[in-house]
């Protein structure tokens, strides 16, 4: 809890957590606000509704027939969501069936090899032999792609990060899975012209390992525990009270 006090208002704090679940609240839009000038605009508008909890609370408005209607609404579905989550809670999946289920699933947890390369993208072969002999008079393959290369990847030296088998046009895929770490390429024509590409580094295909996995094996077993959990006991609960539906 973060209890630093951002405002009062009568008497009442306003608190930097107020002020995170008020922004967390605003979903997507909570973007445009994680900044000083938009935190300012936030804590106006929780002093704004501190203001009118005030007044609520001075007119007695909890003792008006429209509020306690409201608020019975609002118990109710709070009881509702709190029994579920009660009986939701009561999943719990085991290191051992988490293990036993990666043991019977291993086919499900496999990797692709990857490799990781930069490249440089220009319209003829010419000028990529240029550029190349440039690389090899010592012009580092990051500054020529960034001086050269029409690719978007040029404000990142050439860079385009980790790939599969499938993401690439062909002649630009064999190519790179075929290189050498560190290794520069000739220049390899394809739909977009020409390319001299450097590959920095692979990764071998394989199964993850159960630490790789763990979490997200978790989660799925946890939510299936939780789906049958619900099930069972909406069967009870059933059998317990009548239901009629119209």
């Amino acid at each position: 809890m973060n209890n630093q006090v951002l405002a009062v208002v009568n008497g009442r704090d306003i608190t930097r957590d107020e002020l995170n679940q008020f922004m967390m609240s605003l979903g997507q839009n909570a973007a445009r606000y994680a900044n000083p000038e938009g935190e300012k605009i936030l804590i106006n508008e929780l002093v704004n509704q501190s203001l009118f909890l005030s007044e609520a609370i001075d007119l007695n408005m909890e003792s008006e027939e429209e509020f306690q209607a409201q608020l019975a609404e609002e118990k109710f579905m709070l009881m509702k969501q709190y029994a579920v989550r009660k009986c939701l809670s009561t999943a719990e999946v085991s290191d051992e069936e988490l293990k036993a289920h990666y043991e019977a699933n291993r086919d499900q947890f496999t990797k692709p090899e990857r490799v990781k390369a930069s490249h440089i993208l220009v319209d003829t072969k010419e000028t990529a032999d240029d550029i190349l002999e440039e690389i090899n008079g010592g012009l580092s393959f990051g500054e020529a792609a960034t001086k050269y290369s029409k690719c978007p990847s040029n404000e990142r030296g050439g860079d385009l990060g980790f790939f599969g088998r499938g993401q690439m046009v062909p002649e630009f895929e064999m190519a790179s899975f075929e290189m050498a770490i560190g290794e520069i390429s000739q220049p390899i024509q394809t739909q977009f012209g020409y390319h001299i590409i450097q590959l920095t580094e692979k990764e071998d295909g394989g199964v993850f390992d159960l630490e790789e996995v763990s979490f997200d094996i978790m989660k799925d077993l946890t939510m299936k525990k939780q789906s049958e959990i619900y099930t069972s006991k909406v069967e009870t609960l059933k059998e317990k009270y009548a239901v009629e539906i119209k």
